[in-house]
């Protein structure tokens, strides 16, 4: 914290905590058998983070009314990793009548204090691009797995790794201490610093003249006055879906799009990922222990998002379901779901922005193939993991088919 605070010339870390959770995973990235270059990765990582946590907040000193701003009925899409909740996302965010939060956004929220907002591009997209590329050169399977690009809507989850209350460690490291003390901690201050955080872009994009009311029937306000406009956000994170009860507390009127697809597909699939990540981190890896962790992790929280959906009397209306094949085969139609549902005209001017998108959107190198065998798990163990799920879900979809 002394680092930050010097790096940046800053000392006020706002109202919000985060000193616990930081305690607790720096302690357990010491025992976390790093090599060299993960440890400087990841202390790197924690200190980015409290830098823009600093930063943040003087820039909310010095213009309180950013948090007068309202993140006005998002639109938020969860579903387990590699469930197409990108792909839905990016379409959505095509439609120039919504906010996202774009890479360059979520790498840098926070702009230099001395940022003039009327000096063109935005510096920090050029940041952004140059990270991109090194990473593109450095890390080639996991940009092929999981690519974040500059200027591409990305998921917010950030956010939440800024508040170190977050299930990325352990998607690239062995934390088990973290690990488990995360399970019993009550998530709200994360919530409330994501949405503190979007309410700061929200004002960025105020200052670059791009927050305005948009057609008809959209919100006109952000706080019920007549001079702050605002569009609905699309949100997207995996991570939501263990706290979904958390998410609506902090954003009431939200419209949840929740993807579906095979277990046997998201769990390899997902555990390759974290595989991929520990690697980069350490010289040591047990695949079967990330398969087990991983399946366990996604058990924990697809339980618990089908027991906080139960408890919503209005579960129905407030939640669109969409299956990944789906939305593989017709994006367009799928999405069309989502805006009957939310009571918002699906125009001829959004459709053509979506189908450019999908038409130019970036493609990396196929990805790597998985099966449930390469972590010491099988597809019948999944399958029976996943039962009510997939009964809940998925009964449509036709589960219990070979996937050979």
């Amino acid at each position: 914290m002394a680092r930050a605070q010097n790096k940046e010339g800053l000392f006020d870390w706002g109202p919000m905590p985060f000193e616990e959770p930081l305690t607790v995973l720096a302690d357990s990235y010491s025992g976390a058998d790093l090599n060299d270059i993960g440890a400087h990765i990841l202390r790197s990582g924690l200190l980015h983070s409290l830098r823009m946590r600093l930063r943040a907040q003087e820039w909310v000193r010095r213009y309180p009314e950013i948090t007068r701003e309202v993140i006005a009925a998002p639109i938020v899409v969860v579903g387990m990793m590699r469930s197409g909740t990108t792909l839905l996302q990016r379409v959505l965010a095509a439609d120039n009548r919504f906010h996202c939060a774009y890479g360059w956004e979520v790498v840098e929220v926070a702009p230099r204090l001395d940022h003039d907002w009327a000096a063109g591009e935005d510096s920090r997209i050029a940041l952004s691009e140059d990270r991109e590329s090194v990473s593109r050169k450095l890390a080639p399977e996991l940009f092929a797995i999981h690519p974040m690009y500059a200027r591409e809507p990305e998921e917010e989850i950030v956010f939440l790794s800024d508040s170190f209350l977050s299930h990325v460690p352990e998607s690239g490291a062995h934390v088990p201490k973290y690990r488990s003390w995360l399970d019993e901690q009550d998530f709200a201050p994360a919530y409330a610093y994501l949405y503190r955080m979007l309410q700061f872009l929200q004002w960025q994009k105020r200052q670059r003249e791009e927050c305005s009311a948009g057609e008809a029937g959209w919100e006109k306000t952000c706080d019920g006055s007549d001079d702050l406009p605002a569009r609905r956000w699309i949100l997207k994170s995996p991570a939501h879906l263990g706290y979904l009860g958390t998410l609506k507390n902090h954003f009431p009127d939200l419209h949840i799009v929740h993807m579906h697809r095979d277990p046997r597909e998201t769990i390899p699939s997902g555990a390759g990922l974290n595989a991929t990540l520990h690697a980069m981190h350490s010289d040591t890896v047990d695949r079967h222990r990330v398969g087990a962790e991983w399946l366990q992790r996604m058990g924990w929280t697809n339980d618990r998002a089908m027991q906080t959906r139960q408890s919503w009397p209005d579960q129905t209306v407030r939640c669109t379901d969409i299956e990944f094949a789906d939305a593989v085969a017709d994006p367009i139609g799928q999405v069309a779901r989502v805006y009957d549902a939310i009571g918002v005209p699906l125009t001829s001017d959004a459709e053509s922005a979506m189908l450019r998108w999908l038409h130019a959107r970036p493609r990396e190198p196929a990805r790597p193939p998985y099966c449930a065998a390469d972590f010491g798990l099988s597809d019948e163990q999944i399958a029976a993991r996943f039962e009510d799920y997939n009964a809940r879900f998925r009964a449509d979809a036709n589960p219990s088919r070979s996937l050979k």
